[in-house]
């Protein structure tokens, strides 16, 4: 009989311990007996109770990480809960029959996983405890270990590439999910790492933001370049890529006005800033990162769609992951399209945007674990 070998993991291994092979082929066309004693084996879970590996995986984690994980977990509330609980009343039954799996794709789709996401973990459901037991702990692991084969190819960190100077960093999207603060706080995390950082401000429509991309470069020893309200942004970007050059300096972080997806005249000046940088640097921009609002739910893969046939965005940051976050949405954009997720954000401080993990996303999302 062949099998599928178990993928190695780390995070999610630790607390569900390892995954066991699974059947190449469906129940269907296994000796009966054997399938029966497999699926036996399952003993009931209550869905609420955290997993008895979280303290000893938590206690493994230095301090600051373990803080992060424990706002990760905070920032995912809704959508876990939402999962958690439609989980246990799907599985009343514990007989994963037709209906049942059913209710649970509805659930899963409800939650913004997206059809792709939600029919894998369907098709796993199907194949090891199609129309037998099943416990709502088997569930969600099923789940965080789908959602982490989706996002394990897209967690790459935002990286400067130390040989060009300046890398030029465009960051895009649209009023409200944090393109300013995520600018600052990326400086700041640059700057710790010994690089030499300009701030564009880019945002010309909001003296706000001018003013608040000041304040970060004197909090991070950054130099800012601004003009007038209202000045031209790509005139301002350009100012900002020849200072950049002239100076040597490591990063050039350009800011951007909100730009609603449907307002043609605005995604042209985006166009516009594109091009003028590349009169100074053919490559320029070498990255285009889309900041997203985790509270929009479905808007943000029309976001992404957008952005990315006007800017070619290259990776994404997902921000303002707190307990009203729709954090499934995230899955269903890594999973329609494979862009980089660079890094998450669950708060205000600059600590509180984090290098984005998979494994640890996928647990906290799959209500795995009891925030502690």
């Amino acid at each position: 009989m062949s099998t599928e070998l178990p993928k190695k993991r780390g995070f999610l291994s630790r607390l569900f311990g390892e995954r066991a092979p699974v059947p190449a082929s469906s129940p269907a066309d296994l000796p009966s007996q054997i399938v029966l004693d497999a699926l036996e084996t399952a003993a009931p879970v209550d869905a609420t109770a955290p997993v008895e590996a979280l303290p000893a995986v938590l206690a493994e984690m230095p301090a600051e990480k373990r803080g992060w994980f424990k706002k990760l977990q905070q920032g995912l509330t809704k959508t876990s809960t939402q999962l958690t609980d439609g989980i246990v009343g799907v599985l009343t039954k514990r007989k994963l029959d037709a209906e049942t799996l059913e209710a649970l794709e509805d659930l899963l789709i409800q939650a913004d996983l997206g059809t792709e996401t939600t029919q894998r973990v369907a098709a796993r459901l199907r194949s090891e405890r199609y129309a037998k037991g099943i416990t709502s702990e088997e569930v969600r692991r099923a789940l965080a270990e789908e959602v982490a084969d989706i996002l394990e190819p897209v967690a790459k960190p935002l990286l400067a590439d130390r040989s060009h100077k300046p890398h030029v960093i465009l960051v895009v999207g649209v009023n409200g999910t944090g393109k300013t603060t995520t600018i600052g706080k990326l400086a700041d995390r640059f700057r710790k790492d010994g690089l030499d950082v300009v701030l564009a401000a880019g945002d010309t429509f909001r003296a706000a933001a001018i003013d608040q991309l000041k304040i970060w470069g004197e909090r991070t020893g950054a130099k800012v370049i601004s003009g007038a309200v209202g000045a031209d942004a790509a005139g301002l970007a350009y100012d900002a890529l020849a200072a950049a050059q002239q100076e040597r300096s490591d990063v050039l972080l350009i800011d951007t006005a909100g730009r609603l997806q449907n307002k043609t005249n605005l995604m042209a000046e985006l166009e516009k800033i594109v091009r003028v940088l590349r009169k100074l640097d053919a490559t320029a921009p070498h990255d285009v990162v889309l900041v997203l609002d985790a509270t929009t739910g479905q808007n943000a893969l029309q976001q992404v769609e957008v952005f990315s046939r006007i800017a070619g965005v290259t990776g994404l940051i997902m921000t303002k992951l707190d307990g009203t976050a729709r954090g499934g949405i995230l899955v269903a954009i890594a999973e329609r399209f494979k862009l980089p997720v660079h890094a998450i954000g669950v708060g205000e401080g600059t600590e509180d945007l984090q290098a984005f993990d998979a494994e640890e996303f996928a647990a906290a999302i799959a209500g795995a674990l009891s925030v502690v």
